[in-house]
Protein backbone atom coordinates (compact mmCIF):
# COMPACT_ATOMS: atom_id res chain seq x y z
CA UNK A 1 0.00 0.00 0.00
CA UNK A 2 1.12 3.36 -0.92
CA UNK A 3 1.55 6.49 1.45
CA UNK A 4 -1.70 8.09 -0.97
CA UNK A 5 -3.18 5.17 -0.38
CA UNK A 6 -2.61 5.16 3.05
CA UNK A 7 -3.80 8.86 3.22
CA UNK A 8 -7.08 8.28 1.19
CA UNK A 9 -7.78 5.62 3.82
CA UNK A 10 -7.00 7.82 6.92
CA UNK A 11 -9.19 10.77 5.36
CA UNK A 12 -11.75 8.50 4.95
CA UNK A 13 -11.30 7.49 8.19
CA UNK A 14 -11.38 11.26 9.21
CA UNK A 15 -8.18 10.35 11.26
CA UNK A 16 -6.62 13.09 9.25
CA UNK A 17 -7.67 16.61 7.78
CA UNK A 18 -6.28 17.87 4.30
CA UNK A 19 -6.04 21.69 4.28
CA UNK A 20 -6.13 23.70 1.11
CA UNK A 21 -5.22 27.01 0.12
CA UNK A 22 -8.39 27.91 -1.32
CA UNK A 23 -7.10 31.12 -2.56
CA UNK A 24 -3.86 29.59 -4.61
CA UNK A 25 -6.13 26.76 -5.81
CA UNK A 26 -8.87 29.46 -7.00
CA UNK A 27 -6.46 31.78 -9.32
CA UNK A 28 -6.11 31.21 -12.68
CA UNK A 29 -3.24 28.86 -13.90
CA UNK A 30 -4.82 26.40 -11.36
CA UNK A 31 -5.95 23.03 -12.92
CA UNK A 32 -9.17 23.55 -10.67
CA UNK A 33 -10.25 27.14 -11.37
CA UNK A 34 -13.45 27.87 -13.04
CA UNK A 35 -13.40 31.79 -14.24
CA UNK A 36 -16.98 31.46 -15.15
CA UNK A 37 -17.84 30.83 -11.25
CA UNK A 38 -15.33 34.00 -10.28
CA UNK A 39 -16.24 35.95 -13.23
CA UNK A 40 -20.01 35.77 -14.86
CA UNK A 41 -21.75 36.79 -11.39
CA UNK A 42 -19.65 39.84 -10.57
CA UNK A 43 -19.73 40.85 -14.18
CA UNK A 44 -23.20 40.41 -14.58
CA UNK A 45 -24.31 42.55 -11.18
CA UNK A 46 -21.89 45.01 -12.43
CA UNK A 47 -23.44 45.51 -15.50
CA UNK A 48 -26.88 45.91 -13.90
CA UNK A 49 -25.60 48.31 -11.26
CA UNK A 50 -24.07 50.22 -14.43
CA UNK A 51 -27.45 50.35 -16.18
CA UNK A 52 -29.59 50.88 -13.02
CA UNK A 53 -26.94 54.52 -12.29
CA UNK A 54 -27.21 55.30 -16.31
CA UNK A 55 -30.85 54.71 -16.94
CA UNK A 56 -32.35 54.82 -13.08
CA UNK A 57 -30.61 57.07 -10.47
CA UNK A 58 -27.27 56.73 -9.11
CA UNK A 59 -28.56 55.53 -5.64
CA UNK A 60 -30.33 52.87 -7.27
CA UNK A 61 -27.45 51.66 -9.18
CA UNK A 62 -25.14 51.83 -5.57
CA UNK A 63 -28.41 49.80 -3.85
CA UNK A 64 -27.86 47.24 -6.39
CA UNK A 65 -24.35 46.91 -6.41
CA UNK A 66 -24.33 47.19 -2.41
CA UNK A 67 -27.16 44.42 -2.45
CA UNK A 68 -25.07 42.28 -4.83
CA UNK A 69 -22.06 42.12 -3.28
CA UNK A 70 -23.71 41.34 -0.09
CA UNK A 71 -25.26 38.13 -1.33
CA UNK A 72 -22.39 37.16 -3.23
CA UNK A 73 -19.93 37.58 -0.37
CA UNK A 74 -22.73 35.82 1.77
CA UNK A 75 -24.47 33.52 -0.45
CA UNK A 76 -22.25 32.84 -3.50
CA UNK A 77 -18.65 32.78 -2.23
CA UNK A 78 -19.05 29.94 0.22
CA UNK A 79 -20.34 27.59 -2.16
CA UNK A 80 -17.52 28.29 -4.71
CA UNK A 81 -15.05 28.07 -1.31
CA UNK A 82 -17.01 24.38 -0.92
CA UNK A 83 -16.23 23.56 -4.91
CA UNK A 84 -12.35 24.73 -4.94
CA UNK A 85 -11.81 22.43 -1.89
CA UNK A 86 -13.62 19.42 -3.36
CA UNK A 87 -11.98 19.75 -6.52
CA UNK A 88 -8.54 20.52 -5.47
CA UNK A 89 -9.03 17.69 -2.89
CA UNK A 90 -10.16 15.32 -5.37
CA UNK A 91 -7.21 16.40 -8.05
CA UNK A 92 -4.38 16.16 -5.09
CA UNK A 93 -5.75 12.61 -4.56
CA UNK A 94 -5.83 11.40 -8.00
CA UNK A 95 -1.83 10.57 -8.50
CA UNK A 96 1.16 10.79 -6.03
CA UNK A 97 3.01 13.13 -9.00
CA UNK A 98 -0.39 15.53 -8.60
CA UNK A 99 -0.20 15.60 -4.94
CA UNK A 100 3.58 16.07 -4.84
CA UNK A 101 3.25 18.81 -6.86
CA UNK A 102 1.09 20.79 -4.67
CA UNK A 103 2.23 19.88 -1.50
CA UNK A 104 5.91 21.51 -3.37
CA UNK A 105 4.02 24.97 -4.15
CA UNK A 106 3.02 24.56 -0.61
CA UNK A 107 -0.88 24.24 -1.34
CA UNK A 108 -1.78 21.32 0.97
CA UNK A 109 -1.18 20.67 4.51
CA UNK A 110 -1.86 17.62 6.85
CA UNK A 111 -3.48 18.08 10.45
CA UNK A 112 -4.07 14.71 12.72
CA UNK A 113 -4.96 14.22 16.28
CA UNK A 114 -3.04 10.99 17.89
CA UNK A 115 -4.62 8.92 19.97
CA UNK A 116 -2.65 10.37 23.15
CA UNK A 117 -4.51 13.87 22.92
CA UNK A 118 -1.23 15.24 20.62
CA UNK A 119 -2.01 17.17 17.23
CA UNK A 120 0.84 16.72 14.68
CA UNK A 121 0.67 18.68 11.30
CA UNK A 122 2.75 18.50 7.90
CA UNK A 123 3.71 21.50 5.69
CA UNK A 124 5.26 22.44 2.48
CA UNK A 125 8.82 21.92 4.61
CA UNK A 126 7.66 18.81 5.55
CA UNK A 127 8.04 15.47 4.00
CA UNK A 128 3.96 14.45 4.04
CA UNK A 129 5.23 10.61 3.08
CA UNK A 130 6.94 10.48 6.52
CA UNK A 131 3.60 11.82 8.43
CA UNK A 132 1.97 9.54 6.88
CA UNK A 133 3.93 6.65 7.82
CA UNK A 134 4.23 7.35 11.04
CA UNK A 135 0.66 7.67 11.78
CA UNK A 136 -1.21 4.70 13.70
CA UNK A 137 -4.18 3.14 11.93
CA UNK A 138 -4.95 3.12 8.96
Amino acid sequence: MTELERLRGLLNEQKVKLGINIRQMNAPGSPVYRSLENVTIPAILLAVSFLATLYIHTWVGFAILAAGTTWWILKVLPKVRDGVFDRSAAFALSSEAAFDALWARGVLSLYARMPDGTERAAAKQEDWRAFVRELPGG
